[in-house]
């Protein structure tokens, strides 16, 4: 099924039979990919004395429970409300789900004992293009980030000139395939998160920033539309579903 939308001056068409999810599941396993030195998400069903909701254990039904945090255990989209005092929803503040985006590949650069993705990186990988959205894929990049335990390995981030870069060029939404677009240990500063959601002038409040995808290695880099999907959770961050579309001119 083949849609056309009009971006701006620009007619586009995409092909909706051919979604590209670059999400990672949620799995009730140690094998989950996992941040922030918490344990592996538990899904375990309803149990009331002997009663077990599961069908293995002849009940009717399954029921389950689920514990997870959204920030550690899998893709996850987060609003300005992860840092600030006053609470803010991702459900609240995410009302437009589709958007224009850009898939770039880096590879980190050194930077003392960090690797980091610089603003001279993205500035050569996003030229003039305008875009809603820009989806960063690191590498190497293999499958292994499907249950990568990310905790105490100083993941690369992105220098906040970089951050201060995409905020200048009216970048909105920003994906990449780690825990954070900060450094895992930088005494609570979190430099990117600060400057991409201005919390010293006037809160970007329709901005996201979505962690722990997965771009397979198939998807080329280039334009394509994004739809963003979440969950509705009433809370600074959701689980989380983008969804690419390759752009037909």
């Amino acid at each position: 099924m083949i849609a056309t939308i009009q971006y701006n001056s620009r007619k586009l068409k995409i092909d909706l039979s051919k979604p590209i999810d670059i999400s990672m599941p949620l799995r009730a396993s140690k094998g989950n990919v996992n941040a922030w030195y918490v344990g592996e998400p538990k899904i375990e069903p309803e149990k009331d004395g002997d009663w077990v909701a599961s069908v293995s254990e002849g009940a009717s039904i399954n029921f389950n429970n689920i514990y997870f945090n959204p920030h550690a255990h899998g893709t996850h989209t987060e609003c300005a409300g992860h840092i600030t005092e006053k609470v803010h929803s991702i459900n609240q503040n995410l009302k437009q789900f589709f958007f224009l985006a850009e898939v770039i590949t880096v590879a980190p650069e050194k930077f003392l004992k960090d690797g980091v993705i610089s603003r001279k990186q993205i500035q050569f990988a996003l030229g003039n293009k305008k875009r809603d959205a820009l989806v960063i894929r690191t590498i190497p990049n293999t499958n292994v980030k499907m249950s990568r335990q990310y905790s105490h390995t100083n993941w690369p981030y992105l220098k906040v000139e970089a951050i201060k870069y995409l905020v200048e060029k009216g970048i909105k939404h920003l994906l990449i395939d780690l825990p954070s677009i900060d450094r895992e240990k930088d005494g609570g500063e979190l430099l990117g998160h600060n400057a991409f959601w201005n919390t010293k002038g006037k809160l970007r409040l329709d901005a996201t920033i979505t962690e722990l995808i997965y771009v397979p290695n198939n998807v080329e880099d280039g334009e394509y539309f994004i739809d963003i999907q979440i969950a509705p959770f009433e809370n600074d961050a959701t689980p989380s579903k983008p969804i690419l579309y390759k752009t037909i001119e």
